[in-house]
């Protein structure tokens, strides 16, 4: 007659408790299952739509970062305007 050592109850303690786990979430997770929660649609419809929130965020940015390049071009067209206007000799006709 053999004796097993700690160790081998220990193998044995966690395998039962491996394989309870096992066959206790397939248990749990249909026993008040309804045939709604495995519908895909709303979580599909959730996904769409921060997809979609998504891209209107970066058209907004895009639009902002576009506006802002057209008044930085307008205000450095205006200051280089100015800045000839300053540098350069009056004409005849101005005087």
């Amino acid at each position: 007659m053999s004796t097993h050592s700690p160790a081998e109850w220990a193998e044995m303690v966690a395998l039962a408790f491996g394989i309870w786990g096992t066959g206790s979430v397939f248990y749990f997770l249909l026993v008040d299952a309804d045939l709604a929660d495995f519908d895909p649609r709303p979580a599909a419809r959730r996904a769409t739509a921060a997809l979609h929130q998504g891209v209107v965020h970066a058209g907004h940015d895009l639009n902002r970062a576009r506006a802002h390049a057209e008044r930085a071009a307008v205000h450095a067209a205006i200051t280089t305007a100015a800045a000839l206007a300053l540098l350069l000799p009056a004409t005849g006709g101005t005087r």
